[in-house]
């Protein structure tokens, strides 16, 4: 079976999509299926790339001109061909299934998902609407209010509105309280604010990354994911739950894990753990999500679930939180690569 890998993007995400496609590759079998590799820079430019895994790794492959071909994939509905310009002849390859690997905007949001729908390749993940719909914490937020299930109160802006009307309308919060951009992982651009004071700046950060920021209340507990995998028949992972010494789960803790720590399975009784695992499906088919997505959540002091964010293609390393917790119950991440494969093409 061939399949093609698509990695990097034109995306604040970049750098972790190249980790996450690394790991994906070298744990695809290699008696199963033949990968195709196409990698996407931060400019947007796509590329067939035949060169070394390792300079994946270490981001210097866009720089190899021999084993880099520009590449798209054929328009021609039901097509399925990869189609490369080589020395001005076009070169086609079959694609039987498309594996993204990318992280955020550009990749994770709907687009791509909607681009490969339009002409008619199958791919591994969520489906546009629901991509788009968990990238949109506001709309994300709404939808799983709906279902009964608590979230933080919060007020969303755009780019229109002044700051003094920004600070005015906060004020019916308390603080401390996030800004963050709309539609972004990873924590880019989100600030934690403590004091009043420092909303104009973290505003103007998280403005910097969308056209809408939102606003919400800080939750007092702490967090817990839950790795889902599955169509209609769903596979739920262990839960984790994240240790945090100061602070909030930034960017630099994600990766770095430098005053936190990730306790799997999560430190937390048998009857939470299966109303956490209820509600991570509940969220996961409210927001029309399928082939896999890693929901999380905070437990209050008096044992609330407040929802937090859907992660359509969590980070996919070794050391990542997503296959970690599918380990926790015996897959290894090759089958959880097989499965997503047989649940793209189910699809």
């Amino acid at each position: 079976m061939i399949v093609a890998v698509i990695f990097g993007g034109c995306s604040n995400e970049y750098e972790v999509s190249l980790q996450s496609a690394y790991s994906v590759i070298t744990h695809m079998d290699q008696d199963k299926y033949e990968k195709v590799l196409i990698g996407i820079t931060k400019e947007g430019h796509w590329y067939r790339y035949q060169g070394s895994v390792e300079n994946i790794l270490n981001n210097t492959w866009w720089c190899d001109e021999v084993n880099c071909t520009p590449a798209f994939f054929s328009p021609n509905r039901y097509e399925n061909y990869l189609l490369e310009n080589r020395n001005g002849h076009v070169i086609e390859t079959m694609i039987d299934i498309v594996f993204p690997v990318l992280h955020g905007k550009n990749g994770e949001d709907g687009t791509l998902q909607g681009y490969l729908e339009l002409i008619g390749i199958p791919y591994v993940g969520c489906d546009t609407l629901s991509s788009a719909l968990c990238m949109d914490k506001d709309r994300a937020h709404k939808l799983v209010e709906l279902e009964g299930i608590k979230t933080p109160d919060s007020i969303v802006f755009s780019r229109s509105q002044v700051i003094e009307e920004i600070v005015t309308q906060t004020s019916l919060l308390q603080l401390p309280l996030f800004v963050k951009p709309v539609k972004s992982g990873s924590s880019i651009g989100i600030t934690l604010v403590t004091e009043k004071e420092e909303l104009p700046s973290a505003v103007a950060e998280a403005f910097s990354y969308d056209e809408r920021i939102i606003i919400e209340e800080y939750i007092e507990g702490y967090e817990v994911g839950c790795a889902i995998l599955g169509n209609e028949d769903l596979i739920v992972g262990e839960v984790d739950e994240i240790e945090l010494e100061t602070g909030y789960f930034d960017f630099n803790e994600k990766y770095t894990l430098t005053t936190s720590s990730i306790h799997m399975p999560a430190r937390i009784d048998k009857d939470m753990k299966a109303k956490v695992k209820d509600t991570a499906i509940q969220i996961f088919r409210a927001l029309g999500c399928s082939g896999l997505a890693r929901v999380d959540m905070f437990i209050t002091p008096n044992r609330d679930i407040v929802f937090n964010e859907v992660n359509t293609f969590p980070g996919f390393t070794n050391h990542s939180r997503y296959p970690n917790m599918m380990k926790g119950i015996g897959l290894t991440f090759s089958n959880i690569i097989d499965r997503l494969i047989q649940l793209g093409l189910e699809r």
